[in-house]
């Protein structure tokens, strides 16, 4: 059922497994403890980053997958995808498993867009298991984005760091062990405050989040206290500020329960991250590694993950366009 733009999914799409892998930067923070998988070297014993994220992913994927105890042939799809252009990263690594796939592309959204469309196959009875995955890493997104490696160009204090990270989480259409579930979701629409510099995603995505936010609450009546999480992902440190501004000038008290997944992945005084995370990879794996366990052991009991996106790409920014940017939420719920 929808109403405005919040899906209600009377048949919830249930969470049985998710594998989180990431590289040596992101074991080094704060959740290193929490995932499945941490690299020693980021290029996963590969020759190029590309390939590197390609093994990264099919960690992630194969993690899920193991978990459960099933083969890739017992999945109904994939749904995912990563920076690169034509989300190679992706569609390469699924190429090698046989498995029907939808390739999806919503920048830092990427996640919070696949278990949306995941969640209404399995809800409406389309598949009985669907995965849903995404991924970034460092190296290969500042080749396609910005510079090669080795330039060296100086970071501004808004640049945030792309995460070397991949989180995959198993979505049935039947309680199969898990006690999560997707009971609601947002779909977001594009908002564009028009700044253009690219070095400052999170003040180009911060308007779309705070929008899906404020037009969520004012659907379902409910207000953030309702909520033991409400989590972002990835605005960072600026991005952040600016919806908890935009919040207070329109009467929202977040009540300390707002934070963002940029800022959880890294150390900022510690790690040479400057204004905090980003990347397809960044969200999904402080899902998989951090907020997906914590609801399973019943450390939250209702979370709002907002997927934030900037939906830019290099040719974009070279002839001096404005930053779109975009949000999808996700209810995820003890039951």
């Amino acid at each position: 059922m929808r109403k405005n733009d919040v899906y209600f999914f009377e048949r919830p799409a249930w969470v049985r497994t998710y594998s989180a892998c990431v590289g040596k930067k992101e074991g080094e923070g704060p959740l290193g403890k929490c995932f499945d998988v941490v690299a020693g070297d980021d290029r996963f014993g590969q020759e190029t980053w590309e390939q590197a994220e390609r093994t990264m992913v099919q960690t992630s994927l194969n993690g899920a997958i193991q978990k459960a105890r099933l083969q890739p042939g017992e999945i109904g799809c994939i749904l995912g995808g990563d920076l690169l252009n034509q989300c190679v990263s992706t569609s390469y690594t699924v190429r090698d498993m046989g498995t029907r796939f939808f390739g999806l592309y919503g920048a830092c959204s990427t996640m919070a867009e696949s278990l949306i469309l995941g969640a209404a196959l399995v809800a409406g009875g389309m598949e009985d298991r669907v995965l849903c995955t995404a991924s970034s890493h460092f190296c290969s997104a500042e080749r396609q984005y910005r510079y090669p490696l080795q330039y060296g160009g100086q970071r501004t204090p808004t640049a945030q760091w792309t995460a070397t990270a991949s989180g995959s989480v198993l979505l049935t259409a039947r309680q199969e062990g898990g006690r999560v579930a997707v009971t609601r979701a947002m779909a977001g629409r594009i908002f564009d405050p028009g700044v253009t510099d690219a070095a400052n995603m999170g003040a180009a995505m911060a308007q779309a989040a705070f929008e899906t936010l404020r037009g969520y609450f004012a659907t379902t009546g409910e207000d953030p206290a309702a909520y033991d999480l409400i989590v972002t992902g990835d605005l960072a440190a600026v991005g952040r500020d600016v919806v908890l501004e935009l919040a207070r000038e329109e009467g929202i008290d977040f009540q300390g329960r707002y934070t963002d997944c940029g800022l959880l992945l890294y150390d900022r005084e510690a790690q040479d991250v400057h204004a905090g995370g980003s990347g397809c990879g960044c969200s999904a794996a402080v899902l998989c590694g951090s907020i997906l366990p914590d609801l399973e052991r019943g450390r939250l009991r209702r979370v709002l993950f907002c997927g934030t996106g900037a939906l830019l790409s290099p040719l974009t920014t070279s002839q001096g366009e404005s930053i779109p940017g975009i949000c999808h939420l996700v209810c995820l719920e003890v039951i």
